[in-house]
């Protein structure tokens, strides 16, 4: 009898490790799906930010690369069925999205109550972090024509200019949009009247253009190779660049910059409701606000967020650019973007 015993026991022992853990239960690692800018905010948040909030609840969160449109596509598509969790969109997007439907109800958090009331949309999305676009110029291009730095969104029609302009697509980019509307408005016109921007562009700034470019990812080259002298961009990316070595720098426009948050919201019907509203709570913290600010140069939206010595003027330079600055009426600009979009094609970047 003992031999038998033996020699059952033995024959376990022969079984592959894998048989023998498959009739053990194992509890899976949730996963969180993140939607957000990709590139240097995605390794970001990768290295830096969401390690402490997958170590604390012990869960996998992935990112999934893409701009505000991509990723506002991708949510809509699956709107049935979310494959997303939470998701990062520029705040005129953002209000796109809540139009939809895409955005669940932020859950009360002690960081939410600490983002103030001029970041909050609506009670579905919040900002994560604060900015503005301006004007920014190749220094280098600048200084071998000896031109002085640009001052006001009308710049963008002088003459030294022409076929030195780079401009971001009004149809994809958040920055194309405020350089448009921004030029609109010392036409005479508002977000409720286009003309004046449509009529004037066509002989103003319009032969100024070397290219429209999709987004901003082609400014570096472009900058580096001579040909972009002058672009609408923000202060955190002028920053960015010229970590990197990149000549150039931010101007604020006399008639303001425009405001330019990045938002959250968790998406509506998601699958991990409560992990979903514990990964957006996490990301308006000071924990990890931080680290995204003192690595990335991301503003932070909580002021309870503390900043160093090399990020003290960034923040202070941001705040007082916010003070300024101009705020877009989203809900009126959403409803007939689209015809704004389909007639730039037509007779803009045809």
């Amino acid at each position: 009898m003992n031999n038998v015993k033996r020699f059952a026991l033995s024959g376990l022992s022969c079984l592959p490790l894998a048989t023998l853990l498959a009739s053990t239960p194992v509890h899976a690692e949730p996963t969180l799906y993140l939607g957000m800018n990709g590139g240097t905010m995605e390794r970001l948040y990768a290295d830096q930010v969401l390690p402490a909030f997958e170590k604390a609840n012990h869960v996998k969160v992935v990112i999934v690369p893409g701009t505000s449109s991509d990723i506002l596509a991708k949510v809509q598509a699956s709107k049935d069925n979310p494959q997303m969790h939470v998701m990062f969109l520029d705040d005129g997007i953002m209000y796109r999205a809540i139009s939809m439907g895409l955005c669940g109800k932020l859950e009360p958090s002690p960081a939410l109550a600490d983002i103030p009331a001029k970041g909050k949309i609506k009670d579905q999305a919040v900002a994560v972090s604060l900015g503005v676009t301006g004007l920014a110029y190749n220094t280098k291009m600048f200084k071998e024509n000896g031109w002085s730095a640009p001052t006001s969104w009308g710049d963008m029609a002088d003459p030294r200019y022409k076929e030195k302009l780079v401009f971001q697509s009004l149809a994809s980019s958040t920055f194309g949009l405020h350089g448009f509307l921004m030029f609109n408005r010392l036409q005479g016109g508002s977000e409720k009247d286009v003309e004046p921007g449509f009529k004037a562009w066509p002989k103003t700034v319009g032969p100024n253009v070397l290219e429209y470019i999709a987004s901003s990812a082609k400014i570096s080259e472009m900058v580096q190779t001579g040909e972009a002298a002058l672009f609408p961009l923000t202060p955190t990316q002028v920053t960015a660049l010229k970590l990197k070595g990149v000549p150039v720098e931010y101007a604020p426009p006399k008639e303001g910059a425009v405001v330019l948050n990045v938002a959250e919201c968790t998406i509506a019907n998601n699958d991990q409701p409560e992990l979903a509203q514990k990964l957006a709570a996490f990301l308006l913290t000071p924990e990890a606000q931080a680290p995204a600010l003192e690595q990335g140069d991301q503003i932070p939206s909580n002021p309870k967020t503390p900043t160093t010595e090399k990020t003290k003027g960034q923040v202070d330079a941001m705040n007082k650019y916010l003070g300024t600055a101009v705020t877009i009426d989203w809900d009126q600009v959403n409803q007939i973007r689209p015809e704004w979009n389909a007639r730039w094609s037509r007779t803009i970047e045809r």
